[in-house]
């Protein structure tokens, strides 16, 4: 008797469970399950392999029901009450295809990371429906066609890596009014033009090498930018003058504005002496002039390059004296003279590291690291000095 108690017990309590269980598996929102499905009948189905992340998206399941022991394993991320999706990020795996304008219909979407995979085409104009999108990635894809102007929509938008692609056309002319933008990523596109006139005020990242950038440094495009503290425009077709208030952003770390057409270079001390400035890269623009002596005014500096321009006189005996300096790139100028002495004693107690060849120097060290290559051919520095020295 009490045996046959024992298995009815059980079975009530299993079918309460049964009774209770859709309570705990609500379902995805029918227009967030077509958007799923539209996103992956974009993708080459040829270009799913069996183990990867779309391959487990098996439109017969609920997207967000859980548990997923085998459909929806990863890409995918669900809120808590599994109604709505709220982050796609893609495991690179080679998807190739296109990005679905149905994308729209995610509109609790934080997250959406395409990056190291194939797609191409255009970005679809409804994605700036995403105003919840906090984190938009499609690094490293074959994206092409114009950054669209509709992307200033994104207002919750935190990061943007656009980079390692073929987008074309000029950044559109509105980025400042993306408030929250943290982190801005374009490089290795075919962009064009020159910077936009404002910035998003509170970036902390600007990334923008590997295009075809022209124009100058304009002082109203960074002035509000008092948290920037890396910025990297090499490998562009910028020109004029680097001025001082560049280096004086109040935040800066990381400058890196090499492989340009810069032309001059104006430096000043840090004001107050104060400055976060770490590392600063102007190698092989045109700049002329000397030396700049005040970039060893900058407490924490410990990487300066200036290699490839047109420099000319004597190495500033301030760079020797500089107590964080620990490498300086300096060949490939028309520097004369003798280098400090304090470049091969050690440089507050760490010996400096660099190079200081291809100059007119005079007495480099021939067994220093420094002193390669070696210095350019008498006659050439006398032509560039016309006859001295």
């Amino acid at each position: 008797m009490g045996t046959r108690s024992s298995i009815l017990e059980r079975l009530f309590l299993f079918l309460i469970l049964l009774l209770r269980l859709p309570l705990f598996q609500a379902r995805t929102l029918p227009s967030d399950t077509q958007a799923l499905k539209a996103f992956k009948a974009s993708v080459i189905p040829s270009s799913i392999p069996p183990s990867s992340c779309l391959a487990s998206w098996n439109f017969a399941v609920d997207p967000c029901s859980l548990p997923r022991r085998t459909s929806f394993v990863c890409g995918l991320t669900c809120s808590p009450d599994s109604t709505r999706v709220t982050q796609i990020t893609l495991d690179p795996a080679g998807y190739s295809g296109s990005l679905s304008p149905l994308i729209s219909q995610l509109t609790q979407l934080t997250t959406l990371d395409l990056s190291d995979n194939s797609f191409s085409g255009q970005i679809p104009p409804s994605l700036s429906s995403l105003t919840t999108l906090q984190s938009l990635s499609l690094r490293s894809n074959s994206f092409s066609g114009s950054i669209p102007p509709s992307i200033i929509n994104l207002k919750s938008l935190e990061s943007l890596d656009l980079s390692h692609n073929s987008f074309s056309g000029s950044l559109p002319s509105a980025m400042a009014s993306l408030a929250g933008l943290r982190r801005m990523d374009v490089s290795f596109n075919k962009l064009t033009g020159p910077l936009p006139k404002l910035l998003p005020p509170n970036l902390i990242e600007l990334a923008m090498k590997g295009n075809s950038l022209s124009g100058s440094l304009n002082k109203f495009t960074f002035e509000k930018l008092n948290q920037l503290e890396v910025v990297e425009l090499s490998e562009n077709a910028l020109a004029g003058k680097i001025e001082a208030w560049f280096f004086q952003l109040p935040s800066l770390q990381q400058v890196d504005l090499a492989n340009n057409s810069f032309t001059g270079l104006e430096t000043s001390r840090p004001v107050g002496g104060n400055s976060d400035l770490v590392a600063v890269n102007l190698g092989f623009n045109k700049i002329q002039g000397y030396a700049p002596a005040n970039f060893a005014a900058y407490p924490v500096l410990s990487f300066l390059s200036l290699r490839y321009n047109s420099l000319r006189g004597r190495i500033p005996l301030e760079y020797s004296q500089s107590k964080s300096m620990r490498r300086l790139f300096l060949d490939g100028n028309f520097l004369i003279g003798k280098p400090p002495a304090g470049f091969f004693t050690g440089n507050g107690g760490a010996v400096l590291s660099g190079s200081l060849g291809d100059n007119c120097l005079q007495s480099c060290p021939a067994n220093s690291q420094l002193c390669t290559p070696a210095q350019k051919p008498i006659s050439v520095c006398k032509k560039v000095y016309r006859g001295r020295p």
